[in-house]
């Protein structure tokens, strides 16, 4: 197997394991180690919304610590935490210390995924990191996968501390497939930053960070954590509460949903690399304003069905999308981490706040429909900006000299992008 795949399969794989091992796992486990540790429902929130807040401040971390150590020690460092925190919940019976733990999981899976749009611009030829994004953006998938795999086979028994072994051991191999992997790679050795303000390079990167379709990428990070994240939060409050959906539908709707995103991340990162960037996001865009307009026009029969397939097509590959996007207009590697860096804040920022203004407006009305009608009109918005964005490897963007300059002075990753590009050709 070519060295470049491999690379991908385990950035994918680390995916799963801090996002589907690491954040969704406690979710589907609640009942059997609330009955087990008789801890309260509310807790759970509280857990939550401490993972929502590790996912923050790791994401600022990430992008603050990336180009200085490199994205392949921050990978593999994430790997090893997210390993031992796995391991760690089994063995304790303490739940506030269980809650400290899945703050720390939900931290690394920031530092796996903000580094990760580095380590892809270095190893990955330019025509084919759609592809690979939209793969490793659907990891979570994969994880989830697993997770429905496991636990009913372990937690009716009240093995639940079984299933946390399991994906932690799992997790150990992939961190060491990582550290061997990528020091082969050469993605384990990194040029320190230059800490001079008055380096030419390091003022061109902060003027970069000013350029328009910067700031219309992080707008649309935004608009997509304030849209999608209620679209699926409130999805089965809908469903049961309000259409009155009985549960074994609203599983099969969340079922097919999890089974879509295994493969769409992958199809449609193949799409966007012959068709460009822009097409597969305004087709992403799509999909999410027709899911959230049949739950408004027509949320009957089979049609909630075909609108979760429809939101799994766009959900799983746009998180891929926006980083291919920036890795192949940012100017370097380093670059790219620190606008994906707070990309990714500004995403859990917009989910926040739209979980918390759909809730507000599901409560004034009475009803989920003009939450839907606004996710809807965020898509078309969403849309609108991705035609403003420059075509990706076509137009300038607006790079100094000097940035290529930057470019060519970070010699660790221009070599170990040029070894891996030639096993491509």
């Amino acid at each position: 197997m070519r060295i470049h795949a491999l690379i991908v399969l385990l950035l994918t794989g680390l995916v799963a394991a801090t996002f589907g091992f690491g954040i969704y796992l406690f979710a589907q486990l609640v009942p059997d180690m609330r009955a087990s540790l008789g801890f309260d429902i509310s807790y759970v929130g509280s857990i939550t919304a401490a993972g929502q807040f590790g996912f923050l401040l790791c994401a600022l971390f990430a992008a603050w610590i990336t180009p200085r150590v490199g994205g392949g020690w921050v990978i593999f460092g994430s790997g090893v935490v997210c390993a031992s925190a796995l391991l760690l919940i089994p063995l304790t019976h303490n739940i506030v210390l269980i809650g400290v733990l899945l703050t720390v999981l939900a931290g690394t899976a920031a530092t796996v995924f903000v580094p990760m749009v580095e380590v892809i611009s270095r190893t990955v030829a330019f025509k084919y990191r759609g592809m690979a994004m939209g793969l490793v953006s659907s990891g979570t998938s994969y994880g989830v996968f697993i997770n429905s795999l496991l636990v009913p086979l372990y937690a009716p028994q009240g093995e639940w501390r079984t299933v946390w072994w399991i994906v932690g051991s799992i997790t150990v191999v992939m961190a060491l497939g990582v550290l061997v992997v990528f020091k082969r790679a050469q993605l384990l050795v990194s040029e320190p930053v230059s800490r001079n303000r008055t380096d030419p390079a390091a003022r061109a990167g902060k003027a970069a960070l000013k350029q328009p379709w910067v700031l219309t990428v992080w707008t649309m990070n935004f608009l997509l954590g304030f849209s999608t994240f209620p679209f699926q939060n409130y999805l089965s409050s809908y469903l049961r509460t309000e259409l009155n959906f009985d549960v074994a539908y609203t599983a099969h709707i969340w079922a097919s949903i999890g089974f879509v995103g295994m493969f769409a991340g992958l199809a449609v990162g193949w799409l966007s690399d012959r068709t460009g960037l822009r097409a597969a996001m305004l087709l992403v865009y799509a999909c999410v304003a027709s899911a959230a307009l049949i739950f408004v026009v027509h949320p009957s029969g089979h049609w909630p069905l075909v609108a979760g397939v429809l939101f799994a097509v766009a959900f799983y590959p746009v998180f891929g999308l926006i980083p291919a996007y920036v890795s192949k207009m940012a100017s370097s590697a380093a670059l790219s981490v620190t606008i994906f860096g707070v990309a990714n804040i500004l995403q859990g920022v917009g989910g926040m706040i739209g979980n918390f203004c759909a809730g507000l407006l599901a409560s004034f009305n009475g009803s989920f429909v003009g939450v839907y009608v606004a996710i809807a009109l965020v898509a078309v918005l969403l849309a609108m900006l991705t035609l403003r964005l420059p075509r990706e490897g076509g137009e300038a963007t607006g790079a100094e000299p000097v940035q290529v300059n930057e470019r060519q002075r970070c010699a660790d990753a221009g070599d170990a992008a040029n070894d891996l590009q030639r096993h491509l050709t």
